[in-house]
């Protein structure tokens, strides 16, 4: 069985960091490229980040230079550091892993940056 657990969201003033985590099992985690998209309150899904299975990465436009992408293939892992974040990154944060023609979700975890 598939399970992908995020984890790390919270609540956070302006300015202040966040390290998300999700945490990948039932897969060969290596192999897969790893995504984190973000949904706010009556928006779509958005891909916020992405590391490919060789360790490449791509942002959306808004994170560059506050966010990073990382992965450990050791543990399972993928992590979404962020910085600097303002109100506009709120929302719920979800990790997606693909390979071919497989996606695997996990549940999501809050981001609230509020003062």
């Amino acid at each position: 069985q598939v399970q992908l657990v995020e984890s790390g969201g919270g609540l956070v003033q302006p300015g202040g960091s966040l390290r998300l985590s999700c945490a990948a099992s039932g897969i060969v985690f290596s192999v897969y490229a790893m995504h984190w998209y973000r949904q706010a309150p009556g928006k779509q899904r958005v891909l916020v980040a992405v590391i490919t299975s060789d360790g490449s990465t791509n942002y959306e436009d808004s994170v560059k230079g506050r966010f990073t992408i990382s992965r450990d293939n050791a543990k399972n892992t993928v992590y979404l550091q962020m910085n600097t974040l303002t109100s506009e990154d709120t929302a719920v944060y979800y990790c997606n892993g693909k390979r071919l023609f497989q996606s695997y979700w996990g549940q999501g975890t809050q981001v609230t940056v509020s003062s």
